[in-house]
């Protein structure tokens, strides 16, 4: 891609914006206050915004690779404070995608350096989850279930954190686990009970 196109592509972007709206950069000055925290991947065939059909304004979005919520991560940690305590978002949600390189990089014995302690957090996922994954024989559908294992594992990981706890109890905070398809461009909502899957762990987890 020729970069300096970048900057002619922002100027037919700008001129689009404000023959439909004259006001329309004013009002993003105004702040913000989106309904929605999106954590999905940076995968750049996944764009947040568009495969929601949201505008500006209407998601927060925070992305790495895989859409993992380590509680050891500042970054993502840091804008699930920020959305759910400042900006009041009423919806979380963790958006995987199917054949997620990611997800695929953390199922081969590969050293890839810098990497590894990243990726051994969806290892762990597959650690959890050994039984099922192994008794599935083919290799594409276990690559697709750890990645709807991983969006499970990493929305069990926002439930854990004391904001998101204080904020389902005070004003009802839903958590959502969604894979995008790449394959044909659908979003799949996992519909993951979370009661039935937080049962026996939030005595452990639970904060007051």
């Amino acid at each position: 891609m020729d970069i300096k196109q970048i900057f002619k592509n922002n100027q037919n972007w700008v001129q689009e914006k404000l023959s439909i709206d004259s006001n329309y950069f004013k009002n993003l000055t105004e702040g913000q206050s989106p309904d929605i925290l999106y954590i999905g991947c940076s995968d750049s065939r996944v764009t947040a915004e568009e495969l929601m059909g949201v505008s500006a304004g209407e998601a927060f979005v925070h992305r790495n690779i895989a859409n993992m919520v380590p509680n050891t991560d500042l970054s993502v940690m840091s804008v699930i404070d920020y959305a759910v305590l400042q900006l009041k978002v009423n919806h979380i949600v963790v958006c995987g995608h199917y054949y997620c390189g990611g997800v695929k990089a953390a199922m081969q014995s590969q050293d890839l350096g810098i990497l590894n302690p990243w990726l051994r957090n969806i290892r762990d996922v597959y650690r959890m989850h050994k039984e099922e994954l192994n008794a599935i024989t083919d290799e594409e559908q276990k690559y697709k279930r750890l990645v709807e294992l991983n969006v499970e594992e990493q929305c069990i990981n926002v439930l854990k954190t004391a904001e998101v706890q204080r904020a389902y109890r005070e004003r009802g905070i839903t958590v959502h686990g969604w894979v995008f398809d790449i394959h044909s461009g659908n979003l799949i909502d996992l519909k993951i009970d979370f009661d039935k899957l937080l049962d026996n762990i939030m005595e452990i987890y639970h904060l007051d």
